[in-house]
């Protein structure tokens, strides 16, 4: 309200100057009356242009027809209408104007110029105002769609980011998943090792109920590091993941499991390796291992990798097949999500069953 209040007192105040040049000689004392009261008329006429240029400019322009006095709020109409209306009605007004001042021109000529220049001045006049007018609206149109193109970018790129966050979340959050089920894999080993040898020295289950309880721990801190992934914690998605180098470990706690893994790797130059293919190798090699505690427990795994920088890296798992229901029951999907990573990464993954020995083979991509 404020800001309308202070436009139009500052209409009022340049229009009031204006106005009062056009009177300062009057043409024709004999008409001053009629040209004091269009002045005024006008003057309070004038701040209507900034709500309704167009009725408020068609007033004024009926004005302009009697008296000069009209002339400067009348024109600033016609500048406003160009600016804030579409071509069809900007040109009416204009037409509008330059009409009403020739009617003056005609029944009030003025002294020392022609009525041919007087309406060509006026046709010049009114073209000016309205190419200004329209350059301003158009200029004020390509700001605003600039604007609107930024808003629109910029919620494209949050929208992308977010999208982003939420794939590497699930990403990470299917590590995590692997590693959960690796770590469960192990505690239905030795829990396994507990019930079925219950005769084994009291050192062996003392050590298994030690190794399970370390376990259970450990699960339940994983299972807290999925649950604040999935909750979208900023720091979660910072944890480093492991890779092929890492694959001693995960070898040895196996080991440490009864697990009997033989590893024969040929890898070239291991440090080449990227990270991201060492991290999918990883976790093919893990997924083998889990699946081998469920379904082969205390049968011996044989790991080979061969590869190098330019060729391709193989990782192939096998181990013997038991028969019986698996140790562990799992949901069936392990495979399906460590298929598709290896897809996403580039490679392909094969597995099969066969002469009683499960066999899992991936070949990924190593470029030079």
């Amino acid at each position: 309200m404020n800001d309308r209040r202070h436009a139009a007192l500052a209409v009022l105040a340049v229009m009031g100057v204006l106005i009062g040049l056009t009177l300062w000689s009057p043409p024709d004392g004999r008409l001053l009356a009629l040209d004091l009261a269009v002045a005024v008329g006008g003057w309070l006429l004038s701040p209507l242009l900034l709500w309704r240029p167009v009725s408020g400019a068609l007033g004024l322009t009926v004005l302009a027809a009697l008296s000069p006095a009209a002339t400067p709020p009348a024109t600033l109409g016609a500048l406003q209408v160009a600016q804030r209306r579409d071509f069809p009605v900007a040109a009416a007004i204009a037409a509008a104007g330059i009409a009403a001042h020739a009617i003056r021109g005609l029944w009030r000529p003025s002294d020392g110029i022609s009525f041919g220049w007087w309406l060509f001045l006026t046709v010049v006049g009114y073209g000016a105002l309205w190419g200004w007018g329209a350059m301003a609206r158009a200029r004020r149109a390509l700001l605003e769609s600039l604007r609107e193109r930024a808003r629109r970018a910029e919620a494209e790129q949050g929208r992308r980011v977010a999208e982003a966050r939420m794939l590497e979340r699930r990403r990470i959050a299917g590590e995590m998943h692997d590693v959960l089920a690796h770590r469960l894999s192990l505690l239905a080993t030795y829990a396994g090792a507990l019930e079925y040898r219950p005769d084994a020295p009291p050192e062996q289950l003392a050590r298994a109920a030690g190794v399970v309880r370390a376990g259970v721990h450990q699960a339940l801190d994983e299972l807290r590091d999925v649950i604040l992934i999935l909750r979208e914690e900023e720091d979660a998605d910072e944890r480093p993941q492991p890779v092929l180098t890492d694959l001693r470990w995960l070898v040895d706690e196996s080991r440490d499991a009864g697990t009997e893994v033989r590893v024969r790797d040929e890898v070239a130059d291991p440090s080449a390796l990227p990270d991201a293919t060492g991290r999918t190798a990883y976790r093919v090699i893990q997924e083998a291992l889990t699946n081998a505690r469920k379904h082969a427990a205390g049968l011996p795994v044989d790991i080979v990798i061969t590869g190098g920088p330019g060729d391709r890296l193989e990782v192939e798992v096998s181990n013997r097949l038991r028969h019986g229901p698996p140790l562990v029951q799992g949901a069936g999907t392990g495979l399906v999500g460590l298929t598709e990573r290896v897809r996403l990464a580039g490679g392909s993954l094969d597995h099969a069953a066969e002469a009683g020995e499960f066999r899992l083979h991936a070949s990924l991509p190593w470029p030079s």
